[in-house]
């Protein structure tokens, strides 16, 4: 009779098992997160606790990593849509010739060749969802 409830929780336990097993980035981002209540635990930052484990609790209900790579494409298409502006305001400071403009400009247009890098990294890191 034992080994017949383990039978059937083993089989019951299967298709969590395979859905953890199939989303590897929502099981990143889960011990992300779980890092962080960790940090903030020991730090006694409560009201940041209280939305990491939210967070966390989301995660672990609603996340898929066909999701979360859609996600981040979009993040990827922000922040060319970001260069391409800051581009364009540093042509415009250059035309007027103001030097303290040019350098803002400069300054801004790194910052979202930065961000562009970021998120170019995390999509070409992320494991790539099964098909479904």
């Amino acid at each position: 009779m034992k080994a017949l409830i383990s039978s059937l929780l083993l089989v019951a336990a299967i298709p969590v098992l395979a859905d953890s097993a199939s989303n590897p980035r929502c099981e990143a981002k889960a011990a992300d997160i779980q890092q962080q209540i960790q940090a903030a635990e020991a730090a006694g930052h409560d009201g940041k606790l209280k939305g990491l484990n939210t967070a966390l609790e989301k995660v672990r209900s609603n996340c898929t990593d066909k999701e979360l790579m859609r996600e981040l494409e979009g993040k990827v298409r922000a922040a060319r849509g970001e260069l391409r502006e800051r581009e364009a305001d540093l042509r415009e400071a250059e035309l007027s010739g103001d030097p303290s403009k040019i350098a803002k400009r400069q300054a801004k247009l790194e910052e979202a060749r930065a961000e562009l890098q970021q998120a170019e990294t995390e999509l070409t890191e992320a494991p790539r969802p099964h098909a479904e």
